[in-house]
């Protein structure tokens, strides 16, 4: 069994994200490949103590990436990562940005 910190890398915070806290309340976070939907709603549980409904998964795949530079054109790729998007129950919330002032 894994904890919660291994299983959930960070959360996603982009706009698309935010829009779909306040009218779905889904929050989405980056987690470890290997992690399974038990796994995510089991440390999201644990984490922040709310009551996780449904859990979706899916791979992003890493995209290639060329650059010019002074000794011609390099090529890389991104690293591939595995995103969960957790809806709550409707009654509970996860503030993310709590303390900041």
């Amino acid at each position: 069994m894994k904890t919660a910190e291994q299983v959930i890398r960070h959360p996603l915070l982009t706009e698309k994200n935010l829009i779909a806290q306040e009218k779905s309340n889904q929050y989405g976070f980056v987690v470890d490949k290997n992690a399974n939907k038990l796994d995510i709603k089991i440390a999201v549980e644990m984490k922040f103590n709310v009551r996780v409904e449904r859990v979706s998964t899916m791979f992003v795949k890493g995209k290639s990436k060329k650059m010019n530079t002074r000794r011609g054109l390099t090529v890389g790729k991104r690293a591939s990562w595995k995103k969960a998007i957790v809806t709550l129950h409707k009654d509970d919330k996860i503030d993310f940005f709590q303390g900041i002032a």
